[in-house]
């Protein structure tokens, strides 16, 4: 964790704007307050990219908008409002030959796909799985603009891992609990799973759970619903953003 933060920093000291990558999708849980402190303490610019925005209602979109200035709402892997994005870091950059743009956000809100679709070519790695990009990368945009990747970055007090399963900072496949992690997802969200699995919206989460698994035909011997089975396909979904909020 230490070496997250160290490279972080160094992001930072280098960059003359930073973009925070953050999951349109759930934008609180994906914010990383003690970085934008940081950040400001830094002098430096900020921009909030929004990603995923196709997964969202319009409505959640012009209220974030109210929210977080500057935002800018993209959809990476779409190319929605890349353009967007690109002039608002050319109207915060310093007037320098060469501005360094730090990318920076959890593991799993699209940063390597932002990059990748900022540049126009695929340019640096990009995985559904968390923990992909390894190392610090400088990658030309403009003839004057340079993107600067980092890892993802936890913030050491955070520990949950539902809210780690919610912004897919933790791969599905690596949950230890994954009953709790998909109840955790569908309290939050009852709406959206009870649409995605045309299952009803019901007070006992667990309940829910288990006519999901009943939808899915996860079942063990007898007819007994598969729970664990049906949480891991319900955060298989939700993290490879199929369950639309």
């Amino acid at each position: 964790m230490k070496s997250f933060w160290k490279i972080v920093n160094d992001v930072i000291s280098i960059s003359d704007i930073l973009l925070e990558v953050l999951d349109a999708r759930f934008v609180d849980e994906t914010r990383n307050i003690e970085l934008e402190d940081k950040i400001r303490q830094s002098n430096k610019k900020l921009i909030f990219v929004l990603n995923k925005c196709d997964l969202v209602e319009k409505q959640a979109i012009e209220k974030q908008k109210k929210k977080l200035k500057p935002a800018v709402f993209v959809s990476a892997t779409k190319r929605y409002g890349i353009t967007m994005l690109l002039h608002e870091i050319q109207k915060n950059s310093p007037n320098k030959e060469k501005v360094v743009v730090g990318i920076v956000g959890y593991p799993n809100t699209g940063k390597s796909s932002v990059i990748n679709a900022l540049k126009g070519r695929a340019s640096a790695p990009v995985s559904s799985q968390s923990g992909f990009t390894k190392a610090m990368q400088l990658i030309k945009v403009t003839g004057k603009i340079y993107l600067l990747d980092t890892p993802g970055v936890f913030s050491y007090m955070e520990k949950g891992i539902g809210k780690h399963a919610l912004r897919a900072s933790v791969d599905f496949t690596k949950i230890k609990d994954p009953e709790a992690a998909a109840v955790f997802i569908i309290e939050g969200n009852k709406d959206a799973v009870s649409a995605h699995y045309l299952v009803k919206k019901k007070a006992d989460t667990e309940e829910m759970l288990a006519e999901i698994a009943f939808k899915l035909n996860r079942l063990k011997k007898g007819g007994v619903p598969d729970i664990k089975a049906a949480a891991q396909a319900l955060l298989k979904d939700w993290q490879r953003g199929k369950i639309k909020t």
